[in-house]
């Protein structure tokens, strides 16, 4: 499909029609036909979600008139429009975009319009995991360089309504999903320093094959120019065959490094980073070793000493919903990992806690990605596991097949597929003794449940709160 993409320098949206397909309830959608607002558009909101599930969304308009809303229904043909702007979770193969390459009408998206407006370097951050953390940690060392730092991007926040605050020297840290870098590759940019933590399969049933999931990852660096530069986890064995046009600067895993984590090409010293990392940053495991590499290297791509980068680290708090501690009951550690929705970085999270100790809840929307190494680790790491979600009954038949193939996976205690948020919890909850860690790190998508993943996260921490609060009355 080839779609024409629009850009914005020199041209007016006042009384222009544009239809914003997929309003949603993330953020992206709200701050995209805000900005369209305020600047005169004639703007009508299409959605399959009803107003009674968008509700929150609208409320963000209520002071601005003129907004055609169409809610609740699959609509079958664009209304007369100019333009028309995507929400991420728009896939390809959404037969509206048909009729828009049929009729030639132009297509942005949120993501699209910050980036041709914004005048500061851009750090984009992607990856199959970790890239939230690391775009963070990234945002943390930068904002000791002296410079303003703005962060943005698939982490949750639009940078678009403060885009005309932003400076030319500035510095912009995004983390881009595979959607937003799909939408990017219609105007053929890239960010000037990218990030690529590793790469496994991930939103196949958005992108329909691994290959068009890595061809619109690969856009993270596919249009940089020669000078600029590509930091990527030298130890995946996917990231070693992408084609980079620009410099590429390593950072992985050498076991005969301490803390074995080296950031590696150019001549920058490593040994200076010895201690660097763990005891620095708040939350546990080694892939966050791997996340702290990334920010030092990108760091030290702009130049900035090792005692500014480990400031940077040394304040990095953490990110609510990935391995967040959220307290301690009757013995028991809550640990909410709500933002694992890939069964990898599940992995990397049962992996940063003592094996038999682990009370594991699991699953999810099901985004048709090979959960068997996920099922692997869950029979061999955790004391017990809650199963949810659509993927509950997927991952109860891949553990009861490897428990029939191996004598040695029988050690942990799996539930049936659960039928209800609480009711995993308070399984969970019954099953654990003081000493283990009850872990929300699903591996799968929210949806079906939650919303999103802040709401499913949000509820683990209440289900916390009212269990120790009731122990306490």
């Amino acid at each position: 499909m080839s779609l024409i993409p629009f850009h914005i320098q020199n041209q007016s949206l006042q009384d222009r029609r544009v239809t914003v397909l997929g309003l949603g309830r993330f953020g992206g959608g709200i701050a995209v036909t805000r900005f369209l607002a305020e600047r005169g558009a004639q703007i009508t909101v299409l959605d399959n979600l009803s107003a009674s599930e968008l509700e929150q969304s609208l409320q963000q308009f209520a002071d601005i008139q003129g907004i055609r809303y169409l809610l609740g229904e699959k609509t079958q043909e664009l209304p007369a429009t100019d333009l028309l702007v995507l929400n991420p979770a728009i896939p390809p193969q959404h037969p509206l975009l048909a009729q828009a390459e049929l009729e030639q009408i132009p297509v942005t998206s949120e993501i699209e319009l910050f980036w041709q407006l914004n005048p500061a370097p851009i750090v984009g951050v992607t990856g199959s995991n970790g890239k939230s953390t690391t775009t963070a940690l990234i945002h943390s060392v930068f904002n000791e360089s002296g410079s303003t730092c703005w962060l943005g991007g698939n982490i949750g926040v639009s940078l678009l309504p403060q885009v005309e605050q932003i400076q030319p020297t500035d510095w912009v840290i995004l983390e881009l999903s595979s959607f937003q870098l799909h939408s990017l590759d219609r105007l053929q940019v890239s960010p000037q320093l990218a990030v690529v933590t590793n790469f496994s399969a991930n939103h196949l049933d958005w992108h329909q094959s691994l290959e068009h999931y890595r061809h619109a990852k690969q856009t993270i660096s596919r249009w940089q120019t020669a000078d600029e530069t590509t930091i990527i986890n030298g130890d995946d064995p996917d990231l070693k065959n992408w084609d980079y046009p620009g410099n590429v600067l390593r950072f992985g895993c050498d076991a005969a490094l301490d803390p074995a984590v080296l950031v590696q090409e150019q001549g920058f010293q490593v040994d200076q980073f010895a201690g660097l990392f763990e005891p620095l940053i708040p939350v546990p495991g080694w892939h966050n070793r791997l996340n702290a590499a990334a920010a030092i290297t990108a760091g030290l791509c702009i130049d900035l000493e090792p005692v500014t980068i480990q400031r940077g680290l040394e304040r990095f708090q953490g990110l609510p919903h990935r391995l967040q501690f959220i307290g301690e009951h009757a013995g028991r550690r809550f640990y909410n990992d709500s933002l694992a929705t890939t069964p990898e970085s599940a992995i990397c999270a049962l992996e940063a806690f003592e094996s038999g100790k682990i009370i594991a809840l699991a699953g999810g929307y099901d985004k048709q990605v090979d959960l068997t190494p996920f099922s692997r680790e869950l029979l061999s790491r955790t004391k017990a596991t809650a199963l949810m979600g659509d993927t509950g009954v997927k991952l109860a038949g891949l553990i009861s097949g490897l428990r029939a193939e191996s004598q040695t996976l029988k050690t942990s205690v799996i539930s049936e597929p659960q039928d209800s948020f609480e009711n995993a919890f308070d399984w969970a909850w019954q099953l654990s003794a003081p000493g283990d860690v009850i872990l929300l790190s699903p591996g799968c998508a929210s949806y079906g449940w939650f919303a999103n993943f802040q709401e499913r996260g949000a509820r683990f921490e209440a289900l916390f709160h009212n269990l120790a609060n009731s122990a306490n009355t």
